[in-house]
């Protein structure tokens, strides 16, 4: 299967709302583990999180796109830009 990326940036000071989403977040990340190349939280210069990355097996962009739009952190409009992208894997050789 292809894979996609997701990235995504916080709105400012979200971080009250990524803490009260976070859970429910992980399960809709759970409910993919094993599509799930990495992931987890970009990381400001305060070592706070200001966005997300997914890096994830998906069949087609639409779908990738759709898994991103249902996340409870979009949902809940944490996000100030997402952007979800084909990925191509170059180093470690896959």
């Amino acid at each position: 299967m292809p894979l996609f990326a997701i990235i995504a940036f916080d709105k400012p000071d979200a971080g009250a709302l990524r803490a009260e989403t976070r859970p429910a977040h992980l399960d809709h990340l759970h409910a993919i583990q094993a599509q799930v190349r990495v992931a987890g939280p970009l990381d400001g210069p305060d070592g706070k999180p200001v966005g997300s990355l997914i890096v994830a097996e998906f069949a087609a962009l639409g779908a990738a796109q759709a898994f991103a739009d249902s996340d409870p952190y979009a949902k809940a409009g944490l996000f100030a830009k997402v952007r979800v992208s084909a990925w191509r894997q170059v180093v470690p050789a896959a």
